[in-house]
């Protein structure tokens, strides 16, 4: 696109009440960061798997590889995410489905007024190619009041940016809080039970199942199938400006409210905090997150034989896993061990990991 091109829906964007800086409502939309990894194999169930903020889900018999893929063919864009189709399911049952998605907060969406008189468009693009030609479906679904638009878009063999305006809904407002509201849902494939309905392109309506991806292509229907993305926006206006880059550091702080590593893989003897004997047997370790949680976290580990331990007064003890997480907030909470510790009430020292294997991170994804 030309930069006269650009500036023009530049300008059209601001007359809908868009354009400027941190118009972009998708996090991570160059795929930069990775917190959970770089490659995740076989995968067959929902969940976050490499690049932070979007989530891979599906319920078939076909299995995918996702990976942070490098990639070169695409100026200003170093990083994509790709899905590499590694057992096919060409015939899917009713409720089999793979969705790729970025589920927001409702406290992120206010400028789109929706479920006002006012409401503004809402334009979504992103940079996509496969191995060859399919067609799929990219869906709004407003979970706050269940309602979804809908709009296909195609992949060729080619990196191609596709943009996808869909109507401001003037019914249903999204909650202003932190709990999720809009899922940005791409249909990669969907049975009868999604895809067996009709299809009206950008029209917002109350949810009907059958009507979510209809006209989708099978990803899962050959184990060539391959299919790349990178650059995803999301904003207001009728129209795609040039897709917003920010810094690095920037696009982390974002990811780590959501996902925030306490100890990585692959460093031994890594301080990790300050902790504390209530009792002989049970030791607390207070922490303190980098960001504010958007909720209560849960708590993830590894249990590894001896591997964590506290040193104290020249000694050291010794345990395989924490119990649990206690006293939770959004600032901090305390995480403690009753199991295969002993030691003296009251002394106080710093907790070491004693194997690369061990793994610390506070998670509270949408």
């Amino acid at each position: 696109m030309s930069k006269a091109a650009e500036l023009a829906n530049l300008i059209g964007n601001i007359n809908a009440g868009g354009g400027g800086v941190n118009r972009n409502v998708i996090i991570n939309g160059a795929m930069n960061v990775a917190q959970r990894g770089t490659s995740e194999t076989g995968i067959s169930t929902a969940g976050y798997y490499t690049v932070d903020r979007f989530k891979l889900a599906t319920n078939s018999a076909g299995r995918s590889t996702m990976t942070q893929e490098a990639i070169t063919d695409l100026p200003g864009f170093a990083n994509a995410i790709k899905l590499d189709c590694t057992t096919a399911d060409t015939s899917l049952d009713t409720g089999e489905y793979l969705q790729l998605s970025q589920y927001i907060e409702g406290q992120n969406l206010q400028t789109f007024a929706k479920g006002t008189s006012d409401a503004k468009p809402m334009t979504v693009s992103f940079y996509v190619k496969g191995n060859g030609n399919a067609t799929y479906m990219c869906e709004l679904y407003d979970g706050d009041n269940g309602r979804r638009s809908g709009i296909q878009f195609s992949v060729t063999s080619s990196w191609n940016r596709v943009s996808l305006t869909f109507d401001g809904d003037t019914t249903g407002a999204f909650d202003d809080d932190n709990a999720l509201s809009l899922y940005v849902n791409l249909w990669l494939a969907a049975g009868s039970g999604y895809s067996g309905g009709s299809y009206t392109a950008n029209t917002w309506a109350a949810n009907v199942n059958a009507n979510r991806a209809v006209g989708a292509d099978n990803f899962y229907s050959s184990t060539d199938n391959e299919f790349f993305i990178t650059g995803f926006q999301m904003e207001v206006g009728q129209n795609a400006t040039t897709f917003e880059h920010e810094p690095f550091e920037r696009t982390l702080e974002k990811c780590l409210r959501y996902y925030e590593i306490i100890k990585p893989l692959g460093i031994s003897n890594g301080v990790f905090g300050f902790g504390g004997y209530y009792s002989s047997s049970l030791v607390f370790l207070d922490l303190v997150y980098k960001q504010k949680r958007s909720t209560s976290p849960s708590f993830e580990q590894t249990t590894i034989t001896n591997g964590y331990l506290i040193e104290t007064n020249s000694s050291s003890d010794y345990w395989n896993s924490f119990t649990g997480m206690l006293r939770a907030t959004d600032t901090r909470a305390q995480i403690y061990t009753n199991s295969d510790v002993s030691g003296t009430a009251g002394m106080a020292g710093l907790c070491w990991t004693n194997s690369t294997n061990t793994f610390l991170a506070v998670e509270d994804e949408l």
